[in-house]
């Protein structure tokens, strides 16, 4: 198959000058080591009945430790939030010492009878928080949200885990923000906070051994003003594609996006191996007031690549509606009087993930993304089929005691 070599700046703060490779696949950023961004060719294997996707999943909450008791926050508003997820292939599973290791022999259960063994992945003694998602990482708390894309095209590469380094980044900064109070002694810095998990996070990958990987990072934080009374704020930030976007549902319309940061056209921002990019240089932070029952959207590009803006608002609006007027028991499987606002938010989430999944494995169907190749003089047609995440909160005032 013939290769087409490009050269290009990465940008004008890198020290070199790394060569593209474009062929039908895949776009890759070749230097002293690789950043590739897939571009997936949906209809191969969608002719071929090979696709690897997997059901969607959803919840409210992502786990934390038993043994966690993390700080709440002084703000007098949180999220009542659900998150929906649709892997385009199975995660990888991450490798030691971040996971266990099985048991070698049936013997090893006799020995070690006594002791429990945790599965679910650590650093540094403690627990991984968030959820992977292929190669995403999602994460949902009171105040804080966040939604990571990791560069799947490093599995590609030994020792290559995009999934890791999405999920550790985005551990790492919800820890950042909870040893911060959320910034309860002074005005939150969350460009701060993701460059410690950034710096956290080379390190984890390090040692013992070297895993490889960039993700893009985007996240959102709730807190409050200093107004009597207080008014509800966002702390946005962003690096990469992934994407924030605030909604107010009564006025069926966006207050707020993120905008997406691009080296070209599928090579995003990213933070990782052999990326120029740094939290402190690149990333972006916004702060925006908002209201009660505004909906705050954390989403990978798999849903930007496959959705029009138009349409996110009008699936979230549309959900909403049907949460309200509709069966809760048939929509939620509890009874009206046990389902809650995050049980709302989930199945926002869910709809979304569904409108995105329906074009992404449609190939004739006109996307962002097709649009977004055509400028760029690349024949794409249909959606990209992709890893799709989707936080969704909303804006609530805590009950006074």
């Amino acid at each position: 198959m013939p290769i087409l070599q490009v050269r290009l700046p990465l940008s004008t703060k890198s020290p070199f000058l790394p060569s593209i490779f474009i062929h039908s696949t895949r776009i890759c950023l070749l230097s002293r080591s690789t950043i590739c961004h897939t571009i997936p060719r949906r209809w191969d294997s969608l002719r071929s009945g090979k696709s690897q996707s997997r059901e969607p999943t959803a919840g409210t909450t992502t786990p934390i430790p038993d043994e966690s008791n993390p700080p709440r926050s002084k703000s007098p508003f949180y999220f009542e939030a659900g998150y929906a997820l649709f892997a385009k292939r199975a995660s990888r599973p991450f490798p030691p010492p971040f996971l266990s290791k099985p048991n070698s022999s049936f013997s090893d259960p006799l020995s070690s009878h006594h002791k429990s063994v945790d599965k679910r992945p650590h650093v540094f003694g403690e627990m991984i928080r968030g959820i992977t998602n292929g190669d995403d990482a999602v994460l949902v708390s009171e105040n804080f949200i966040g939604a990571n894309d990791g560069v799947g095209a490093w599995a590609t590469k030994e020792h290559g885990h995009a999934a890791l380094w999405s999920r550790l980044i985005l551990h790492f900064w919800a820890l950042a923000a909870e040893q911060d109070a959320y910034g309860a002694k002074s005005v939150p810095d969350p460009v701060k906070w993701l460059q410690k998990a950034f710096e956290k996070t080379k390190e984890a990958t390090s040692n013992p051994n070297e895993w490889l990987g960039t993700t893009t990072a985007c996240g959102a934080l709730l807190a409050s003003d200093s107004e009597n009374p207080p008014h509800p704020v966002l702390y946005i930030t962003q690096l990469g594609d992934s994407q924030i976007l605030v909604i107010r549902p009564r006025e069926k319309r966006t207050i707020f996006k993120t905008t997406e940061q691009w080296h070209w056209f599928d090579c995003p921002r990213q933070l990782g191996t052999n990326s120029p990019d740094t939290p402190n240089d690149n990333a972006v932070l916004d702060k925006i007031e908002i209201e009660e029952d505004d909906v705050v959207l954390a989403m990978s590009d798999g849903v930007v690549d496959n959705l029009w803006e138009h349409e996110v608002v009008e699936n979230v609006v549309e959900s909403m509606n049907r949460w309200e007027e509709d069966d809760v028991k048939k929509l939620s499987g509890k009874e009206p009087g046990e389902a809650t606002y995050a049980d709302g938010m989930r199945f926002v989430a869910q709809e979304l993930v569904k409108a995105a999944r329906k074009i992404a494995e449609d190939p004739f169907a006109e996307s962002p993304y097709m649009e977004k190749a055509v400028d760029e003089g690349l024949s794409i047609e249909g959606g990209k089929l992709d890893d799709i995440s989707v936080v969704a909160a909303q804006c609530k005032r805590r009950a006074i005691p």
